[in-house]
């Protein structure tokens, strides 16, 4: 089996971390590698779980930075064995934010567990049902995209769950960047995920956006170029 050299680039291209000639090259490389589209989709909701988080709250997990005891004469050796090891160390960048933000959420619902045994144990929470899934509706004529979605209610934000398909084309294979983008009030924009798909592809993920039931307008499904492929309004 040919390893692919991109492969451990994923976290890196959803998180921002890649540089913008690495960032075009992976995007290049992404056009031909269903598996690399496939690993995008699967992180492409850590933007919005890390916007849940507060970082004032996992500053007792982080340990300070180690002080760099390098001599000068070492530099150049040390950027080339770091060029050499530029995918491990992605790798464990991602593999980290990912354990913090478990973290985060872990330490909010094992709180109560943390409590005196004095007071007195309260009930679990009764768990949310599933929201029913609805069409979004295309912005302007025939898209070779549909997609429907579900939403959730919190105190807060809003959980968003999405499936979308791309229809197949012939002779069309490449792919393309799209955005999912909540609409809040007084004009307030934010993006919930970002991917790239191509013909024939299909997509679920859940993400969240800090609006609220009573915030959200509308979610747009935008494409590269920022125009609305489909929308869904909530009101």
């Amino acid at each position: 089996m040919t390893h692919c050299e991109f492969a451990y680039d994923d976290g890196a291209y959803v998180l921002g971390a890649l540089a913008p000639a690495e960032r075009a090259a992976y995007e290049r490389h992404l056009a031909g590698c269903p598996s690399c589209r496939d690993a995008v989709a699967e992180v492409a909701v850590l933007p919005g779980l890390l916007g849940r988080l507060d970082p004032t709250k996992l500053e007792q997990f982080l340990e300070p930075p180690a002080e760099s005891t390098r001599v000068p004469a070492l530099l150049a050796d040390a950027r080339e064995r770091r060029r050499r090891e530029r995918s491990a160390t992605r790798r464990r960048y991602v593999l980290t934010t990912l354990a913090a933000a478990a973290l985060a959420l872990v330490t909010g619902f094992g709180a109560g567990a943390l409590r005196p045994h004095s007071e007195p144990p309260t009930a679990l929470p009764t768990p949310t049902p599933q929201a029913p899934m609805a069409a979004m509706r295309p912005f302007a004529g025939a898209v070779p995209v549909h997609a429907e979605v579900a939403l959730t209610g919190a105190s807060w934000g809003t959980e968003v769950t999405m499936r979308c398909g791309y229809d197949r084309r012939d002779g069309h294979r490449e792919a393309y960047t799209f955005r999912l983008v909540a609409h809040g009030p007084d004009g307030a924009t934010e993006q919930i995920g970002s991917w790239l798909a191509a013909p024939g592809d299909e997509l679920r993920f859940t993400g969240v956006t800090r609006f609220t039931d009573a915030e959200l307008v509308r979610l747009e499904l935008l494409q590269a170029d920022g125009t609305p492929a489909l929308i869904y309004d909530t009101r």
